[in-house]
């Protein structure tokens, strides 16, 4: 199935970002470019931020949503416009719509994160939730647009949305000229599309390289082929890069343009949201992040100054707790352990105690004492820990062993 429009059948040019630069100012930020001493000291050269978890709207969404609904005639801004996500193009329609006086009408799964669903109708669009996932999202969305006549306004294969998404990457250009290296989420393709039409344009020597969810990493096996393929049902946390099907407008740039196309695990992308927000201090959603876990997965693989894009920052608070634990464990800060100690008052204190001494944090504590297993006067302790690190989960388990203690999983 392609998800192209009758209007995008035309590539992208260097001059249509420019002019949508211009259509821009004023209404979407420069985001600031922060410098990451601990990722540049990782990769060995100046490794930089573009910080689009800042613009308004929490993503780079804004840019392409606007450029695509000014460049609307008269009597199709008079129709409306419609538009299916499950957040990020969600607001960034919204928004860009009341910006230019256009009423918009956005379909959004029933799962949507209550935040996001608030946040696009707080921006002025009337919010249908339809579907479980987004496919049917899309799909409602686009029998409302035959329905009504209202213009549908896809989140990535149009010229004009990436054209608004490139101005990215003249941004990048203008904060950082010596850049070597930029790195970039890829979910449909739009921004990835966009940055490098900006960035070729003006420096073909800059390597271009797009970063896919391992779970949803439908680019490699199209480029493979030479035309987009799907990918049957994605699965990864990153919903903002959670596509699974290329866009034909951008496949077409990125295999013209993009240097490479790397994947990361979801325990890489936990990790690097953890770094975004404990050294950076960046609130940062898992699609935001994935070129800082592409870094940190093979630092070795990037010429500086080295130049990530954070493409956004809207992560549902419940989905950032969970993923800030996955994170942690991944890093080896939580220590599960179950173990038999003797059933008696004051051997829990006494194991607690041991803990103690090694400074081991505990999150959680169950016992269980009827188990066939166990002997008349014994009891298993399932304990959640939180460490320093691997080599301080090393410590706690030999202070365990010490102890006399022993551990069972």
């Amino acid at each position: 199935m392609s998800y192209s429009t009758a209007a995008a059948v035309r590539s992208v040019t260097l001059d249509d970002v420019r002019g949508a630069k211009k259509m821009l100012s004023g209404v979407a930020r420069v985001t600031a470019m922060e410098g990451s001493r601990y990722l540049s000291q990782l990769v060995g050269a100046p490794v930089h931020l573009k910080c689009e978890n800042l613009q308004r709207t929490g993503s780079f969404k804004l840019r392409g949503a606007y450029v695509r609904i000014a460049g609307l005639l008269p009597e199709e801004r008079a129709a409306g416009v419609v538009a299916a996500s499950a957040g990020n193009h969600a607001q960034g329609v919204a928004l860009a719509s009341t910006l230019l006086g256009v009423r918009s009408t956005v379909f959004m799964p029933k799962g949507a994160p209550l935040p996001k669903i608030s946040a696009t109708r707080d921006y002025g669009a009337e919010v249908r939730l339809h579907g479980q996932v987004v496919d049917e999202t899309l799909a409602a969305a686009q029998e409302y647009a035959e329905r009504t006549g209202a213009v549908f306004i896809h989140p990535f294969d149009h010229p004009d949305v990436i054209a608004g998404q490139g101005t990215v990457g003249l941004e990048i250009l203008e904060q950082c000229p010596e850049v070597r290296t930029v790195v970039v989420g890829i979910g449909g393709g739009g921004l990835v599309a966009g940055t490098a039409v900006a960035v070729k344009g003006i420096r073909p020597d800059v390597r271009i390289v797009g970063v896919q969810a391992e779970g949803a990493a439908a680019y490699p096996p199209s480029l493979a082929a030479g035309h987009p393929v799907a990918v049957e049902n994605p699965v990864t946390m990153a919903d903002g890069i959670k596509v699974g099907r290329p866009g034909d407008v951008p496949f077409g740039i990125v295999g013209d343009l993009v240097d490479e196309v790397r994947t990361v695990s979801e325990d890489e992308l936990s990790t690097a949201l953890l770094l975004c927000l404990e050294r950076a201090k960046l609130v940062v959603e898992p699609a935001g992040a994935s070129p800082v876990a592409a870094l940190m997965s093979d630092p070795g693989a990037f010429e500086g100054p080295v130049v990530a894009v954070l493409s956004g920052g809207n992560v549902d608070p419940v989905l950032m707790q969970g993923v800030l634990r996955h994170g942690m464990a991944a890093q080896g800060r939580y220590l599960a352990v179950r173990l038999r100690l003797t059933d008696r008052p004051g051997a829990l204190a006494t194991l607690l105690g041991v803990l103690s001494v090694v400074d081991a944090n505990v999150l959680d504590v169950s016992h269980v004492r009827t188990d066939p297993r166990l002997g008349l006067t014994e009891a298993e302790v399932e304990l959640h820990l939180e460490t320093k690190g691997p080599e301080h989960c090393a410590e706690v388990g030999r202070a365990l062993q010490d102890a006399g203690y022993p551990v069972i999983g």
